[in-house]
């Protein structure tokens, strides 16, 4: 596959590359090294491995970009103009666990907006991909959101907060509300970067979830934009160096469950 522009082509390149790797270690899950980072937050050397192959390959390109990583965190930070956004294992205890739902996630920032991003699922191998002002796709074929026009019958993805977090109760009262108003079942699925991917091409109507890392999404946002969604920050709160919460949708039921979120907040307060 060759993609339509340099930076879509070097990522699709570090992709391919790292998920030869990744792929043979899923294989062999029961060898891997793992350590805690904290409560349900987990490294494996699989991680280091799959991510230091992306980033000798975008170095390799363009030495200079700046990098911001899971694991290794920033590289050129002097660099604020041009920078990649890395997430090697985006559903790492999926992986852990031997549960193919997993991806590979790299963004490009240039001027605080990302231009460039690929989702990649080295296990269906799809490769879900955007580059602004020319459309979002996976593998080769244009993927637009849905069309579907209400909440009730709209399928909703979410994840759960993890052991530690101090939002555990009011992300609990959120999955309520919206599940008292869907028809069916919330979906949650370990991996934001895919179900963003599944938002951009339609498999998902909304997602939403809090306390998510840059990495996380980087490359979501601009896939979700050029799909035709929307995609919004609760609270407004954007610092890359502080947890963030998000909802992602098509344009249709975008406020809908926009306000359905933030009124079960103001109920909490």
């Amino acid at each position: 596959m060759r993609l339509n522009s340099p930076k879509l082509n070097i990522m699709y390149k570090a992709c391919m590359k790292a998920s030869k790797s990744l792929i043979r270690d899923f294989g062999e899950i029961e060898n891997l090294q793992i350590s805690s980072k904290g409560p349900g937050d987990f490294v494996s050397s699989a991680d280091k491995r799959t991510e230091k192959i992306i980033i000798d390959e975008l170095l390799k390109a363009y030495p200079d970009y700046g990098i911001l990583s899971e694991e290794m965190g920033k590289i050129n930070e002097k660099n604020k103009t041009n920078r990649w956004i890395i997430d090697p294992i985006d559903g790492t205890s999926n992986f852990l666990n031997g549960i193919p739902q997993f991806a590979i996630s790299i963004g490009y920032e240039e001027e605080n907006e990302i231009k460039n991003g690929i989702i990649y699922d080295p296990i269906k191998n799809e490769l879900f991909f955007a580059e602004v002002g020319g459309g979002a796709f996976l593998n080769n074929s244009r993927i637009r959101v849905s069309k579907k026009k209400n909440l009730k019958n709209s399928l909703i993805g979410t994840g759960g907060p993890r052991s530690n977090s101090k939002l555990k109760d009011q992300i609990f009262k959120e999955f309520f509300e919206v599940s008292y108003n869907t028809e069916t079942p919330i979906r949650r699925f370990g991996s934001a970067s895919l179900d963003l991917a599944n938002v951009a091409c339609g498999r998902f109507d909304g997602f939403w979830q809090r306390e998510l890392s840059y990495w996380d999404i980087a490359a979501g946002i601009v896939i979700i934009k050029e799909a035709g969604g929307f995609i919004d920050f609760l609270d407004g709160k954007t610092d890359e160096s502080k947890k963030m919460n998000i909802v992602a949708s098509n344009s249709i039921i975008h406020n809908e469950l926009v306000d359905l979120i933030k009124k079960k907040n103001i109920e909490n307060n």
